[in-house]
């Protein structure tokens, strides 16, 4: 039985001061709970100077990787750096040492998960990643163990902050996206470039490895459609209300007949759903399973000390496995690497589901019937039309939601309709998902 647990933290930024403190300051705790004593051996940064707020023991701080990764005492390796290189490298070389990973790092994983799971297999060590999505959420957890006596049908999760801050501020006070994203920055929720975050590819990130574990196979970057939230509009919202909807930023996993979606996208979702009333920066994880029903998971989804919490908690449940030697009790990706399966992914065209059309056209007679006959043409049954006076500039919103519909017929549909005169900006699209009905199917 081994009775210490040393880890070395690569990052001493945000996330790493965190969970440095949570560490140090936590340190009693943690060992009566992980039954041996984990010590925080190693702290490595370029920036050794600046004042984190967190005070070290003497020799701790490096700011030599080495110090790390050739230390035949460190068990485990904690990279907190983010970005793709050199952390890739440095997490392979750590485990070609034997070292166990942690990583918060869900860009790395969703792009070189599988070489690195791979890796981490053939030399039989862990690689532990519950930080990587949802912040102090324990989803990643709750998944591979809680969850494990289920079939995993449909993950839908509301994953990023800064998109769900900007949605919740546009539907409670009318604002712009350009005037709550200038003040998200301002407050430290977005970053300088919110592109990953407002255009859904962080939720992407987060999507391709929650459906990895969910449905067993090897879901990649590529395979994720993904479209952000920056082209929606009060009006949007504001017609969303009245249709008894609100606007989410969502990830969507669902396996059905051995096919998998994996799509990111603005949804409406009913307005009295538990998801409509995550609000703000907080995240949430909906699960549905053949034997448990619904589960949702609720908390922060990023921040100091919560991501510090979730990185800790990787330590632990290492650290008690690597105390009894029981290493890799619960595999990393919820089942031994050599059972994964390659994915067979639905194509995007073929998903069907309700949707919310916007056209802005001129104030024409014949317009309303032109658009519909276009969408008659394809296939497409309109359930509602809702159409307001014209705008400042004289453009006059027509909203539209349809009954089910498949994707290829849409985007054929709408490609005819921009190109028709009187239509004076390209259409809006924003797809509606019935939760309801996908729980009465379970």
């Amino acid at each position: 039985m081994k009775e210490t647990v040393n880890v070395g933290i690569l990052g001493f930024g945000t996330v790493g001061s965190g969970t440095a403190r949570i560490l140090l300051e936590n340190r009693d705790l943690l060992s009566v709970r992980a039954g041996c004593d984990v010590v925080l051996k190693w702290v490595c940064d370029k920036d050794t100077v600046t004042d984190r707020g967190v005070e070290l023991p003497d020799g701790v701080l490096t700011d030599k990787i080495d110090n790390l990764l050739d230390d035949p005492e460190l068990d485990i390796f904690v990279e907190l750096i983010g970005g793709i290189e050199p952390a890739r490298s440095f997490i392979l070389r750590a485990i070609e040492k034997g070292k166990h990973v942690v990583t918060a790092n869900k860009a790395l994983l969703a792009a070189h998960g599988l070489e690195i799971f791979s890796a981490a297999a053939e030399k039989g060590v862990e690689v532990a990643f519950e930080a990587s999505v949802g912040g102090g959420i324990p989803c990643i957890k709750g998944l591979k163990e809680g969850l494990v006596a289920n079939h995993i049908s449909t993950i839908i999760g509301i994953m990023n902050g800064t998109a769900n801050y900007i949605l919740t501020r546009m539907t409670r006070y009318g604002d712009t996206f350009q005037e709550v994203l200038k003040d998200a920055q301002r407050l430290g929720y977005a970053e300088a470039d919110p592109t990953y975050d407002v255009e859904g590819i962080d939720t992407a990130h987060k999507l391709v490895i929650m459906s990895t574990i969910a449905f067993g196979q090897k879901v990649t970057l590529d395979q994720v459609y993904t479209e952000g939230i920056s082209r929606i509009t009060p009006t949007d919202i504001a017609f969303a209300s009245e249709l008894g909807f609100i606007v989410k930023l969502l990830a969507i996993g669902r396996l059905s007949n051995g096919q998998i979606e994996v799509r990111v996208h603005p949804t409406m979702i009913p307005e009295d759903h538990l998801l409509s009333h995550v609000q703000g920066a907080y995240n949430a994880v909906y699960f549905m399973g053949d034997a448990v029903g619904k589960v949702m998971m609720y908390g922060m989804g990023a921040g100091q000390m919560p991501t510090g919490s979730a990185v800790v908690a990787d330590i632990v449940d290492i650290a008690r496995n690597i105390s009894v030697g029981s290493a890799n009790r619960v595999p990393s990706l919820g089942m031994p690497f050599a059972s994964l399966k390659e994915a067979e992914i639905k194509p995007m065209d073929k998903v069907i589901c309700k949707y919310y059309f916007r056209f802005m056209v001129k104030d024409s007679p014949g317009v309303l019937s032109k658009i519909s006959g276009v969408l008659g043409e394809n296939g497409i049954s309109i359930q509602s039309v809702v159409q307001k006076g014209r705008d400042s500039e004289g453009a006059v919103p027509i909203v539209m939601v349809t009954h089910e519909a498949e994707e290829a017929r849409v985007n054929a549909a709408l490609d005819t309709i921009s190109h028709i005169d009187f239509v004076l900006d390209q259409p809006l699209t924003i797809r509606i998902e019935d939760l309801d009905s996908l729980e009465d199917s379970l």
